[in-house]
């Protein structure tokens, strides 16, 4: 199929202009959506954050499953494979739930049993914040999905570039950080904005942990005000907000890679 021409104008992007105009209409005139709005701007933070450290995570930690599945080692290729393979297989809501409550206070007894002989003092589960606890699951969860991409991404760079820096006598490492990972970057921008994007989405999930979140504030909201519709626009208007901006920062980033040389 022929790709679209890049100059093509975003009717779309004009009508989602149109309906972020009418609910900025909305939020000025009236007192109840105004509220809302500054009652969630608080929850936006907690999104943010969320997002960019648990993304930020799962990156490192995708790129070291990807390099160790393709490893020359067979051991450390079937352990990354196995963590990739069964941590994709689960639901991030369960992941979530799984991390919280299961997980959390396994670390918590472990780090008790390694301290312990130490002296010092017990570390207790509710040390082990719920935010910290949700930051981990996403960090666990996309990690998974993230080395996909970069493997996929590492793969599609030509073996006779790798070759040719094997004879010029580059190590292993400035292999990589030379000639591998920055032609693979063109390739793996594109899925790796789109878990981005979709990060931003799952975090929402927290908030079935009581993490004070754009959604949590947004049914505490509607709990206490019973203005379901108002409340809940608001809390997809911010949501829509936060994606699209992104969206189109990381299609922009995008079309500057493709137009540079090399």
């Amino acid at each position: 199929m022929t790709p679209p021409p890049d100059d093509e104008f975003p009717w779309w992007l004009l009508l989602a202009a149109g309906l972020a105009a009418w609910f900025l209409w909305q939020i000025v005139t009236d007192d109840l959506y105004a509220q809302v709005l500054q009652t969630l701007l608080r929850g936006a933070w907690i999104t943010l954050f969320v997002t960019f450290v648990a993304f930020g995570a799962a990156t490192l930690l995708g790129l070291l499953l990807a390099v160790a599945s393709l490893s020359r080692w067979v051991v450390v290729r079937q352990i990354a494979r196995f963590y990739v393979e069964i941590i994709r297989g689960v639901p991030i809501l369960v992941l979530l739930l799984y991390v919280a409550f299961v997980l959390a206070p396994a670390l918590v007894a472990a780090w008790n049993w390694v301290t312990g002989p130490l002296g010092l003092e017990p570390a207790r589960v509710r040390d082990f914040g719920l935010l910290w606890r949700a930051i981990l699951a996403l960090v666990i969860g996309y990690s998974a999905f993230i080395a996909e991409v970069f493997r996929a991404g590492l793969l599609s760079v030509d073996g006779g570039q790798i070759e040719a820096a094997k004879a010029l006598g580059l190590k292993p490492w400035h292999r990589f950080r030379l000639i591998v990972l920055p032609q693979a970057i063109r390739t793996i921008l594109p899925p790796l904005g789109n878990d981005f994007i979709a990060m931003i989405k799952d975090s929402s999930l927290v908030s079935v942990l009581g993490v004070l979140d754009i959604t949590q504030l947004g049914k505490l909201t509607a709990a206490g005000n019973f203005r379901y519709f108002e409340t809940y626009n608001v809390v997809a208007l911010l949501y829509l907000l936060l994606t699209v901006t992104l969206s189109l920062a990381l299609r922009r980033l995008e079309a500057r890679m493709r137009r540079r040389p090399g």
